[in-house]
């Protein structure tokens, strides 16, 4: 790791990365793919993207979420050490990635300072930020701007994201967690094919009879954390015949490289509707 874990503190966005040791609970991130959903997939550890194949499967499949168009919902993005907030609506078209937040709580990653409502547009190449219907121009709040559009769709897509063509997947054994065996998989990006200079890693955890990603490791090259020791608990609904992870729980080592208890941030997602008939034009009405 490039920068000490305990320096990432002075990273606004990050402030939970201080926490020092996990409680157990069972619970459970560019580019697409397009997996059918089958009655009864593959699921080889000899061949990792099988069974990455089989997560997308389960979740739903990337082509219903596909056909589904759209999504809109309420994301509530909160420190319990300081009870700061992030709060947005969402919105998201599957089609082209673009993404759109409305902030009317913003206390945590972007602007965290300045009042009024706040608004990210991602339009598939670039980011637009406002901040009370005027454009933010400023570089380091437009790169948090623009970090944040295209993150929170990958996490909302991470099913199918981690299938995507330009992962390189190797399986790395088991693990067990709250009395569950599951299969251990590094997922990686090829920068050749995603165009990024920097990649995030991920090694997710797969419940085996549930075919779900119950638990992730990751990296986050954007604030200096250069290996994955971020640990991600997910929870899961079924929405109109999508698994997503509306209830997400991180945590991270600190300087003796133990887990807090407790989480650092939790991520709720409330609100969840797809199908809204989203486009270019209406969007960020």
């Amino acid at each position: 790791m490039k920068i000490p874990i305990w320096k990432l503190v002075a990273l606004g966005g990050l402030a939970f990365l201080l926490s020092c040791g996990e409680k157990t609970k069972q619970q459970k991130v560019e580019v697409e793919t397009s997996v059918e959903k089958v009655s009864e997939p593959v699921y080889d550890t000899d061949n990792p993207k099988t069974i990455l194949a089989a997560v997308a499967n389960a979740h739903g499949g990337w082509n219903d979420l596909w056909k589904k168009g759209d999504v809109e919902y309420t994301y509530t993005y909160h420190y319990p050490s300081t009870g700061k907030t992030d709060l947005s609506l969402e919105r998201y078209i599957f089609g082209s990635e673009e993404s759109y937040g409305k902030y009317s709580k913003h206390e945590i990653n972007n602007m965290p300072n300045a009042e009024g409502e706040l608004t990210q547009y991602f339009d598939g190449d670039k980011t637009v930020l406002q901040l009370n219907g005027n454009k933010v121009e400023d570089a380091e709040h437009l790169a948090m701007a623009d970090f944040l559009r295209r993150t929170n769709y990958y996490w909302f897509a991470m099913p199918y994201k981690i299938n995507d063509k330009a992962v390189t997947a190797k399986y790395l054994g088991t693990e067990e967690y709250n009395g569950t065996t599951y299969d251990k998989i590094e997922v990686s990006y090829n920068a050749e094919m995603t165009g990024k200079e920097q990649n995030d890693v991920y090694i997710v955890l797969v419940n085996p009879e549930t075919k779900l990603v119950d638990r992730f490791y990751f990296s986050l090259p954007f604030f200096g954390v250069e290996e994955p020791v971020i640990v991600a608990n997910y929870e899961y609904e079924d929405i109109d015949g999508q698994l997503v992870s509306t209830k997400r729980t991180y945590f991270m080592p600190g300087p003796d490289g133990n887990y807090a208890e407790e989480p650092g941030v939790v991520q709720t997602l409330t609100n969840v509707k797809f199908n809204n008939g989203f486009t270019k034009e209406n969007l960020r009405q």
